[in-house]
């Protein structure tokens, strides 16, 4: 338990009040030594956290219940039945940035929708609620946005607010998974395993992707039912999802920091860094070069 390692250094995390009733922390842990960080904050709040790298573990109760969350992973937090002060241990070369919002700010971003939102529909608003989650690409591009702001003071405030936005609109929206029931090619176990099939192919040969026509031909299906099925199974298209996947495995190669912005292009198909480079800016809107210092500056 977090209480029983008595050799972890209480760090600091800077923390930005951005207007009432919303804050931003932010912490990268670059040192070798595990520390531990702690913030009071009052049962009127949510808690975001995110961790964009290594592993950070959350403690309540005096260390009695322990949540772990890894890089790439973020836990919201929300109890109005009592306090739940941010007891966090760092693990090293650990990047964790939170973003508390009171529950009467939160309520009036989805004023219009809060029944969509799980833990503010009337039967729950009043229970506690916590929920882990992986960070979307989008997600991630945004939390290093606001951890490494590079803008005059005088206008601190306004772009964390606008990144804060920006970052709740991308965790909420959150496509439903595909309805079996609604879909009859779902129901189809050999077809649905022909599609994954087809996925995996894509997957392994990104570098080189056959066309549909010779992909339907490989997984024995017509090339309406590829494109339909894949849609429906991953709701995108075929070069839609592999894009997105090789946008997100650059995004990884990146951050790691073993490679430079040509070799992470030429490992994912592109054969010259002109052409990577413009699909990474289409995806995350800004260039691979930017988003790297974005992680080291």
């Amino acid at each position: 338990m977090i209480d029983s390692q008595k050799n972890i250094a209480l760090g600091s995390i800077e923390e930005v009040v951005v207007e009432e009733g919303l804050i931003v922390l932010n912490k990268n842990h670059d040192h070798r030594s595990p520390i531990l960080i702690e913030h009071e904050i009052d049962h009127t709040y949510i808690q975001f956290h995110f961790c964009l790298r290594g592993e950070v573990q959350f403690g309540f109760n005096n260390g009695a219940y322990q949540f772990p969350i890894q890089s790439d992973t973020s836990l919201l937090l929300y109890n109005p039945q009592r306090e739940l002060p941010i007891r966090a241990t760092l693990q090293p070369h650990s990047w964790l940035v939170s973003i508390l919002i009171s529950i009467k700010k939160f309520h009036g971003l989805f004023s219009q929708e809060a029944n969509q939102i799980l833990f503010l529909n009337d039967e729950n608003k009043e229970k506690k609620y916590y929920k882990d989650r992986p960070l979307s690409p989008m997600m991630a591009v945004v939390l290093s946005q606001i951890s490494k702001k590079q803008i005059h003071s005088s206008v601190e405030s306004l772009y964390l607010k606008g990144k804060v936005f920006e970052l709740m609109s991308l965790y909420f929206n959150r496509n439903e998974e595909a309805n079996v029931e609604q879909c009859p090619f779902l129901t189809d176990e050999d077809n649905v395993r022909r599609i994954r099939n087809a996925k995996d192919i894509m997957i392994s040969r990104m570098s080189e992707p056959p066309s549909l026509q010779d992909l339907a031909d490989e997984i024995g299906l017509s090339l309406k039912k590829l494109k339909e099925g894949f849609k429906q199974v991953y709701g995108n298209s075929v070069y839609g999802f592999l894009f997105d996947y090789k946008m997100e495995m650059a995004r990884k190669m990146l951050s790691s920091g073993n490679l430079n912005v040509n070799e992470v292009g030429l490992r994912v198909g592109y054969s010259t860094a002109s052409h990577f480079i413009t699909a990474f800016k289409k995806k995350y809107n800004t260039t691979p070069k930017k988003y790297l210092m974005s992680l080291t500056s």
